[in-house]
């Protein structure tokens, strides 16, 4: 019963949206997406209270036991205890007086410029991606890099006064092949999302079971 009620449940639950799609009557709109939606928000809000009590608690032991990189969780700890303090008790956006809240702040002020940081790293790991990427090493690589130039240099003011072609190549490209490509890739995720979907309305792929 621990392994078939789970099963039986996430079955329903994912018959529920795709009748609700098929059939066009209210009340079954009504039930089967509305009322769905209504529950999958209640059922988030308690897993993200299970999700910051194992947070705490995987960082707490790590702390105690001075394992490797308690630092880090020590800090994370503070952050979140501080962050939930701000949000519950000092509210969010602005106050009366048209000043940001402390939870605002910190997060305006700390948080998006730390996100910030960590997607202009990204711009390091693209350049050497690319650099291993457009090496010429067969005709595939050499298209690769024919192609990346003639975007890069036609995307810029230098392509223009090359030759007024060169802009025309690099949107020709963009919107023909790169769009072929593009489509393939797209077509391709939905195919394996969908049989992925299926595996697990019928009950084959059970990840929400864990290991057991």
């Amino acid at each position: 019963m621990k392994k078939q009620v789970p099963i039986l449940l996430a079955i329903i639950a994912s018959l529920c949206p795709v009748i609700g799609f098929l059939l066009p009557q209210r009340w079954v709109d009504e039930w089967m997406n509305r009322r769905l939606d209504e529950w999958m928000v209640i059922i988030a809000s308690f897993a993200l209270v299970l999700g910051v009590v194992s947070v705490v608690q995987v960082n707490l032991a790590k702390v105690q036991r001075r394992r490797s990189g308690w630092g880090f969780s020590l800090v994370l700890l503070l952050s979140l205890g501080i962050m939930a303090a701000f949000g519950l008790f000092g509210g969010q956006g602005q106050n009366e007086d048209g000043s940001l809240t402390p939870f605002s702040w910190v997060f305006q002020f700390t948080v998006s410029p730390l996100q910030s940081t960590m997607f202009s790293l990204l711009a390091f790991y693209v350049a050497s991606a690319a650099y291993r990427a457009f090496r010429v090493r067969n005709v595939e690589a050499s298209l690769l890099l024919i192609g990346a130039l003639l975007i890069m240099i036609g995307r810029i003011p230098l392509g223009q006064s090359i030759h007024p072609v060169v802009p025309q190549i690099a949107e020709w490209i963009m919107q023909f092949p790169n769009t072929a490509a593009q489509r393939g890739i797209i077509i391709g995720a939905a195919l394996g999302a969908a049989a992925m979907s299926i595996r697990v309305m019928v009950g084959i792929e059970r990840p929400y079971l864990g290991k057991s």
